[in-house]
């Protein structure tokens, strides 16, 4: 996207909104659940970190992406989590609070994550491409401004005016998802004219990475002990990415409109992922009910 008034204040204040908004859950407790669930806030953080990443550097390279749209696979690996995880968590009846837990660690750990990732990438798939690398110091200034700032204000006024962020908690999850759909929109109308054949080019990867990721979040899950709940959270937590973030790097912090298409493309896909998901956790909620009808019908028989 050019520089205009898109990338300029919508994009980064549609985003502070969606932070703004997802700080209106978030509680000082949800940072000291690492010591209630160390495990899986460990394994959760390490599959968003570390092997995100490196999953999404192995698939551009299999995939033979075009340079651009690497890196903004790459991007969108770096931008872990969001509002969007820990709402579709909610509505998968998967652990609300281990959720909410992973996406205010991986926030905070991404403002410096998403530089050294980012300008690891344009130097590595785009040749010569040292001149849009982020400035780190700038970046990081960036990233707070427009993700920490706005979640700290609205973990302030739960904490002041509990009462007032209940009433703004709908709102402003109506507003937030209203923003990320334009965002997708505009991140696509703006690359109409290739949006097919960057389609074709990053839509295997990008729902590689998805299911890959999803895959990956829960196996591990299982592999540890970790319950079925908390599996399926780290499983969403690892395969639902900050899309929003994503598109805001590319278009505002790098200025290039190319870069936005596969956080655009992948969020497409994993809402068609997050509805199975959800589907899923609703079919859990039938299946426990008609259990718990049954162990009832039996405990009052004579």
């Amino acid at each position: 996207m050019e520089t205009n008034v898109l990338t300029e204040l919508f994009l980064p204040l549609a985003l502070a909104v969606i932070m703004l908004g997802m700080g209106l859950s978030l509680k000082g407790g949800d940072f000291k659940r690492i010591f209630i669930y160390p495990k899986a806030v460990t394994l959760g953080l390490i599959n968003q970190l570390i092997l995100l990443p490196l999953i999404a550097f192995a698939l551009a390279i299999v995939f033979d992406l075009e340079p651009t749209l690497a890196v903004g696979l790459m991007i969108l690996a770096a931008c872990p989590g969001g509002a969007t995880s820990n709402l579709i968590t909610h509505l998968a009846k998967g652990d609300g609070a281990l959720s909410i837990t992973l996406t205010a660690f991986s926030s905070l750990v991404a403002v410096i994550s998403i530089p050294l990732i980012v300008n690891f990438s344009i130097t590595y798939f785009i040749p010569g491409g040292e001149q849009q690398t982020l400035n780190v110091f700038g970046t990081v200034i960036s990233v707070l401004a427009i993700t920490i700032i706005p979640v700290a204000i609205g973990m302030l006024i739960l904490k002041k005016a509990p009462e007032l962020a209940k009433r703004l908690d709908k709102p402003f999850r109506v507003f937030s998802a209203l923003f990320f759909v334009l965002i997708i929109i505009a991140a696509i109308a703006k690359e109409r004219a290739n949006i097919v054949e960057f389609f074709v080019q990053a839509g295997p990867a990008a729902l590689a990475l998805n299911l890959g990721t999803l895959a990956l979040g829960y196996f591990t899950a299982k592999l540890l002990g970790l319950s079925a709940t908390q599996g399926k959270t780290i499983s969403i937590e690892s395969g639902i990415q900050n899309g929003t973030l994503g598109i805001t790097v590319a278009a505002t912090l790098i200025g290039n409109s190319e870069m936005t298409i596969p956080s655009a493309i992948y969020s497409l896909i994993m809402f068609g992922t997050a509805g199975f998901l959800i589907f899923l956790g609703s079919k859990k909620k039938e299946v426990d009910a008609s259990e718990l009808e049954t162990k009832i019908s039996i405990d009052q028989k004579p």
